[in-house]
């Protein structure tokens, strides 16, 4: 079965890299499908946030790594895939998730929903948070690879 983890990855965590590790056990592929997000700003351009995510998952035999826009469903259906991959660190992650697993249902309801747990030494690493503390110059190499670290200290000081 065919698995999309679809998400901003703005920029790619190590929370994320396990929850692709951990899902590339599951099925038989995975999908990481970066999300192009009218409504939001990101620090990385879409095609940076997908050649990142290739060279973290280049060790990883059954991942695909695309950008779509639009319904995450209708990207879904046009790669067949039969389940849409969600990571939970806290209980209001779960409950924002539940309410989208809910709606996307009613969408396409052939395409199921499965919340993964992080690991908890991971559940409090987030992307913003990553990009806050490396905006100031913070130590980011515990929550993401070398190579992001390295793109976001170079972005900021771009910025500065």
């Amino acid at each position: 079965m065919i698995a999309i983890y679809p998400g901003s990855f703005d920029p790619i965590t190590l929370g994320h890299i396990d929850l692709i590790k951990r899902s590339s056990i599951l099925f038989e592929k995975v999908i990481v499908a970066v999300l192009k997000n009218p409504n939001k700003t990101p620090l990385f351009t879409v095609e940076k946030r997908v050649s990142q995510i290739k060279e973290c998952t280049k060790n990883i035999d059954n991942i695909e790594v695309d950008s779509f826009s639009g319904l995450t469903v209708e990207y879904a259906k046009k790669k067949q895939a039969g389940v849409l991959l969600r990571g939970l660190r806290v209980m209001s992650d779960f409950e924002q998730e539940l309410q989208m697993a809910h709606i996307n249902k009613t969408l396409e309801s052939h395409i199921e929903t499965i919340f993964l747990a992080t690991n908890t030494e991971l559940s409090f690493v987030s992307s913003s948070v990553v990009k806050e503390i490396a905006k100031f110059g913070g130590s980011i190499e515990h929550l993401v690879t070398s190579n992001i670290a390295q793109d976001l200290y170079r972005s900021f000081a771009q910025k500065n």
